[in-house]
Parts: structure tokens; sequence; C-alpha cells
């Protein structure tokens, strides 16, 4: 039985991630050695006995989370002798997508997803931009509460950043924007525009450090632009489903363009996923630290089976099924 890869996103990190792959695996301890080289700092330090607020911090989440899932897949490559027939990441995620893909190298990824950290914080000056999750809301009804919230309050912007599942949909841009839509929301406003009416809408603003994936990372996605033009790409061997626009690709340049683009763009999950099922990937192994992308493949399509990579016993499990 074959198996698609797909990698986490920010708030997958906590500390310890990855250390039983670094103490059982020489391939895990090699890739955490790497990744240190190419930063000049202890990744090894900073993912195994980090404090929460240090790897809360952008710019070391970012190569953390990237460094450990690749790690992850590299164990399974090598040790357990599984290649995935596609793969998907979730916004840092799909870094690691390209890693797996050969499209360009572990660390020129690593390099670069410090260096995306680093630009993504510095976009937005600190008070000017939120996040807030919207529960019970699905794609039309979250796209619709952005329009309006900009139209009503006079603030922009405000935009999708994350289609995580019908139900748990993020929004992301102008504070003023998303204070004024938390002291006015009202279920009824959906009916008003010929939409239903969500059953149990819910508005839980997030304690980010910036409003990822909206109009306002356009810096920063500038920023990275330059920064991924000067690093070699390489078509993928394998399909990458993208967030931006949840696709398969396997072009270099097409690949780069849209990671590029995902900066401030939506990260299509959701869509990406179905996608996958419908060209026949529905067999997953979540590789790197926490279960956050089990959870929401569940609630996407339950015909979908995930297997997390957390300890040992998870990798056994992976053994025993591709039997």
């Amino acid at each position: 039985m074959s198996f698609s890869f797909i990698y986490p996103g920010q708030g997958s990190q906590a500390p310890g991630m990855g250390k039983f792959l670094f103490d059982e695996f020489q391939v895990a301890r090699t890739t955490y050695e790497e990744a240190s080289d190419a930063l000049s700092i202890d990744l090894k330090k900073l993912c195994f006995s980090g404090t929460e607020q240090e790897l809360a911090l952008t710019e070391n989440t970012q190569p953390a989370l990237l460094t450990t899932s690749v790690a992850t897949a590299r164990v399974l490559n090598t040790t357990f002798g599984i290649k995935p027939t596609a793969t998907a990441g979730h916004s840092i995620g799909e870094y690691s997508s390209f890693v797996e893909g050969g499209v360009f190298k572990f660390a020129d990824a690593v390099r670069a997803v410090r260096s995306r950290g680093q630009y993504m914080q510095s976009a937005v000056p600190v008070g000017e931009g939120g996040m807030t999750a919207t529960l019970g809301l699905d794609e039309a009804q979250a796209m619709f509460l952005c329009k309006w919230t900009e139209e009503q309050s006079g603030f922009k912007p405000v935009n999708p950043a994350n289609f995580n599942c019908d139900g748990q949909i993020v929004i992301s841009g102008s504070l003023k924007a998303l204070n004024w839509l938390k002291d006015n929301f009202k279920s009824e406003i959906f009916t008003q525009n010929g939409l239903p009416e969500p059953r149990r809408a819910k508005l839980i603003p997030l304690a980010v450090s910036a409003p990822f994936h909206c109009d306002l990372m356009k810096p920063a996605e500038e920023k990275m632009r330059a920064f991924l033009n000067a690093i070699e790409f390489k078509n993928s061997s394998l399909p990458i489903f993208q967030n931006f626009h949840a696709k398969a690709e396997t072009d270099a340049a097409v690949l780069k363009e849209n990671l590029i683009k995902q900066v401030s763009g939506s990260v299509k999950w959701t869509q990406s996923m179905l996608a996958m099922k419908q060209a026949g990937h529905k067999r997953f192994i979540e590789c790197g630290h926490g279960t956050v992308l089990k959870g929401l493949l569940k609630k996407i399509d339950a015909e979908f089976e995930v297997f997390s990579t957390q300890n040992l016993d998870d990798l056994k499990l992976i053994e025993a099924a591709q039997k």
C-alpha cells in the first residue's frame, strides 16, 4: 500500500520535538547536524530543550518544524523504505515537501525558512495586525465575512488565511478591522446577504506574533522572492499539491512562483486535501511533530487514513501497515 506525506505548519511545535528520532536513527542525527551547520545555531538544543517561548518565535519555529519534518521523512525513506506517491505541506510545511521532491537542497531550505520567519515577523509593526479563528463557517461564509468586515469597518485588509477545514477557517489582517468584527459580528448578516446562517458561529482571536497569509505580508513576499531567486530549483520527483492553488505541480518554475505567493496567499488546505483524494491519494503519513493535520483530515473527509510519527510505536504501526 502506498502513502502520501503531509507536513505540519506553525502551531505544531513543542519542546522535545524530534528527540526520539535523534536518539534512535543516525539519519535523523545527521539531519539535525546539517540544519545546525546551515544556520550556525544549535537546532538540537532549540528543538529538544528550548522553551515554548523560544520555539514560538517565528524565526525559530520555521526551521525547527522543517528540520523535524525532514528528519521524520528521511527515517521513513531510508530505514523503512517508504517513498511517498505525492506530498503536501501546511504553510511552512510546504518547504518540507520541496525537500522530499528534490526541488531544492535541505540546507538551502533551512536558510530560506529562517529568513522567511524573520521577513514575516518584521513585515507588520506589532499591534497593527492579527488573526482570528472562525468556527462554524464554511468557505463561502468566511470569504463573505472578510469582504463584509472591510466594507463595514472601513479598515483593510481582512483575508482568509487558512482553510483548515469547513468549520475551522482562520482570517487575517488589520487588527482594527478584526477588533471591529469582534464587537459587531451577528449571525444574521449571512441570511441578510443570501447565505445560510451558521448553526453555531464563533470568533476566537489568536495569540500570534504577526498576521500571516494576508495582504499585509506583501513586503515579506517580495523579500522571499529575492531570496528564493538566488536558490537553485529543480523539477520535483513527485506531485506536490501546493497551498496557493490546491493543485499538483512538478515544474520548478511553477513550484517556486507558488511558494513565493504563498507568503501572502491563503493556505488552501481543505481544497488541497480534496484534490489529493480526487487524484487517488487517501492514505497519509503526517511527517513531523504533532497530530494537527490528522485531526483536520478526519474532519475534511472520514475516508482519509492518517498515520502519525510521534514515537517508535507509531513507526511500527506504519511499518506493519505497508505489508
